[in-house]
């Protein structure tokens, strides 16, 4: 296990390294440099003085033979630029400011951000997890029973709907026509839960599946029958014998998942008006912004690979032969 543990472990930092080089070719490959101010054109001094403060040019002195001393203005290499210089003024002099936020830094931003985007993430991962879980046991723990054929209806539906119909749906009916919870902003539990159960559904409605298909495997084998034929407690056999092995596919999706969820709730954000870090990933897209999607890409980029290693080595705990085979190879 130690084995398997450290050769994922190795693999995590040359997995962000590469993907940090992949957005920095994708960057380059864009035309501009977003600096230009939008539809505004800068006089020539204030694009220059911006080409200085994010390291596109470089204002270096040189001494002349007779003594003087003449400012130059040199560019800044990419390589540098990229993979030295805002790299340390982002994780070590945390100055490194935005294109279109003169006055804030990336740091402020992501500092102010994340936060919301993380509770946000985390809300909806609990509720998909548990109402996943809740949905698949009650499909095969109510077999030929109405609640199987509800569980599987509601998994259908939540799979088909994208999360800006769910979310809109909600918004209108929940918010508006009963009143029942604030329809946007961020900072109260109630602020929190239609947000949260738009980006949890479809998920649920995968796990809810998944745990369903797994079950009805786990049914079919030998173990189950054997169990069953000891004459072991229906909920016993479901919660003791099938349950766990069911799990692994659950847990290999939970991975994905929830990278996905904690990637991928700006539409949400922008439906409810939340303050996450969707808003600004969406805006520095549009600006042409590079050190803000540099860092957002990081970020997002840090939190999938985070939870991919985090779901191979629980894995690699509950199935055995994902350590053998770690081992041989």
């Amino acid at each position: 296990m130690l084995r398997f543990a450290l050769q994922r472990l190795l693999a995590f930092p040359l997995l962000l390294l590469a993907i940090y080089a992949c957005a920095v070719f994708l960057i380059m490959a864009t035309p501009g440099e977003g600096l230009e101010g939008g539809e505004r054109e800068l006089p020539p001094e204030v694009l220059q003085q911006k080409r200085i403060a994010f390291n596109y040019d470089r204002l270096i002195t040189v001494a002349a033979a007779d003594g003087s001393v003449t400012a130059v203005i040199t560019p800044v290499p990419w390589y540098e630029r990229y993979f030295w210089l805002w790299p340390k003024r982002l994780f070590w002099d945390q100055d490194l400011p935005a294109h279109q936020y003169e006055d804030w830094t990336v740091v402020e931003i992501l500092r102010l951000a994340l936060p919301v985007s993380l509770q946000l993430g985390t809300l909806a991962l609990g509720l998909a997890v548990a109402l996943g879980l809740a949905g698949g046991l009650v499909a095969v723990g109510c077999r030929g029973h109405w609640l199987e054929h509800v569980s599987v209806g509601l998994a259908l539906v939540g799979i088909s709907l994208p999360t800006f119909v769910i979310g809109a749906v909600l918004l209108i009916v929940v918010g508006v026509w009963l009143g029942a919870l604030p329809v946007g902003g961020w900072g109260s539990p109630a602020q929190a839960i239609l947000p949260a159960v738009t980006l949890a559904l479809p998920y649920a409605a995968y796990i809810a599946r998944l745990t369903r298909a797994a079950l009805l495997d786990a049914y079919s084998e030998d173990y189950i029958r054997t169990a069953q034929a000891k004459g072991l407690a229906p909920h016993t056999v479901l919660f003791e014998h099938a349950l766990r092995n069911a799990l692994l596919p659950v847990l290999s999706y939970l991975g994905p998942a929830a990278a996905a969820i904690y990637t991928g709730s700006f539409v949400v954000e922008k439906i409810f008006s939340v303050p996450g870090m969707g808003t600004h990933v969406v805006e520095s897209i549009n600006n042409r912004d590079q050190s803000l999607i540099l860092a957002t890409v990081m970020i997002y980029a840090l939190l999938l690979a985070s939870f991919n290693l985090l779901v191979d080595l629980l894995y690699g705990l509950v199935d055995p032969r994902i350590r053998v085979g770690a081992r041989a190879a």
